[in-house]
């Protein structure tokens, strides 16, 4: 059973919040059946984000995005100084025929991931690889900034 909400009163008995109240659950309410309407009627299609891994090792950073069921030519690699961009789509298949899902949950459509990198990241050497549905870009640490290993002489 629901905890019963407490009413506030004023002096002569009057709720004086009251309205407020119910403007914020009509609000509530509006909200939850507009957008809890449009998710479970195919909300999937417009953008989405994939999932990203990023790694980091002595020699660069790897960032693994999972893209599956997109094709290569629809996925665009940018770098703007710093900004690495990765920006593509997910197309729904036989769109014409939307009606005809039970069920749609995946989500379709473009999306759009940015990074800013290191300051010691090698732009000139960025590289991506999709395979299996996963773009893979490797960006190689500069030289000056991987950690060196300094012998000690004994004499």
């Amino acid at each position: 059973m629901a905890p019963q909400r407490q009413e506030l009163r004023d002096a002569f008995g009057q709720q004086p919040f009251g309205d407020l109240y119910e403007l914020q659950r009509g609000f509530n309410r509006f909200f939850s059946d507009v957008f809890g309407q449009a998710a479970r009627e195919g909300s999937a299609v417009g953008a989405w984000t994939p999932p990203v891994d990023v790694y980091e090792d002595e020699n660069g950073f790897l960032i693994k995005i999972e893209a599956p069921e997109v094709k290569r030519e629809d996925i665009n690699v940018t770098l703007d100084k710093n900004v690495l961009t990765v920006s593509g789509e997910r197309h729904l298949e036989n769109q014409e025929k939307r009606d005809s899902y039970h069920r749609l949950e995946r989500s379709y459509g473009k999306f759009f991931r940015s990074f800013s990198l290191s300051p010691n990241a090698n732009l000139e050497a960025v590289s991506a690889e999709f395979r299996d549905g996963v773009l893979r870009l490797s960006i190689p640490k500069k030289e000056e900034t991987k950690p060196k290993q300094i012998q000690v002489q004994v004499k």
